[in-house]
């Protein structure tokens, strides 16, 4: 289903993926780079949202400004992270008191970590493969804020050994699952992605 939301630069498309049950959470998803065909359609994007609606969480992906139905332009990150920023609020709106996640996939995982550990509404931080080489993740190191991060072991963006020391550096709360024999897309293993997603949520949502 969609869900209204409005962003800095216009009309953001969403969608909203809603659990079976009562809805114990909301997690808000950000897709991979834009300049490269990533949105929320993206099939890992699609997976997560799976993830935490089995979960028991409502999931929000929408499609950064220029993508798809989106109003606006690439903004080289900036305005993306003031995307997320609206759709934190706009899902907090909907469903307070519930617990948000912030997550996000690939260049989805560096706004939405970035994001989601200066917002003191966010519980939890889940980035899918994030391209801890390409792009500057060092304020994430220290947050408090419990950090998942979900990885592929042939990722051919972020080798395993890159994503194991940035890890390394994280503090506690953290946790890693590695997919095996999957690459920097997931091909063939986005439900493995989703089955990582409601493991790792369907307790620790209770705790949030």
């Amino acid at each position: 289903m969609t869900f209204e939301l409005t962003g800095p630069a216009g009309r953001l498309e969403t969608r909203l993926t809603l659990p079976a049950g009562p809805v114990r959470g909301v997690a808000v998803i950000a897709h991979p780079h834009p300049v490269y065909g990533g949105t929320m359609h993206s099939r890992v994007v699609f997976e997560a949202a799976r993830g935490f609606a089995a979960a028991g969480f409502a999931a929000l992906r929408f499609n950064f400004r220029g993508v798809g139905l989106s109003q606006g332009a690439f903004d080289q990150g900036v305005g993306e992270a003031a995307d997320f920023a609206a759709a934190l609020e706009a899902a907090d709106a909907a469903y307070a008191p519930a617990s948000i996640v912030a997550a996000g996939y690939s260049f989805g995982a560096w706004v939405a970590m970035r994001v989601g550990a200066r917002d003191p509404r966010v519980a939890a931080l889940v980035a899918i493969a994030p391209p801890v080489g390409e792009f500057d993740f060092s304020e994430i190191v220290g947050s408090p804020r419990p950090k998942f991060l979900i990885a592929a072991d042939r990722d051919e963006l972020t080798p395993l050994k890159t994503m194991q020391r940035f890890y390394g550096l994280l503090t506690e709360p953290r946790e890693l699952v590695v997919v095996d024999g999957a690459d920097h897309l997931f091909d063939g293993r986005g439900g493995e992605v989703r089955d990582a997603i409601a493991g790792l949520f369907g307790d620790f949502g209770d705790r949030l």
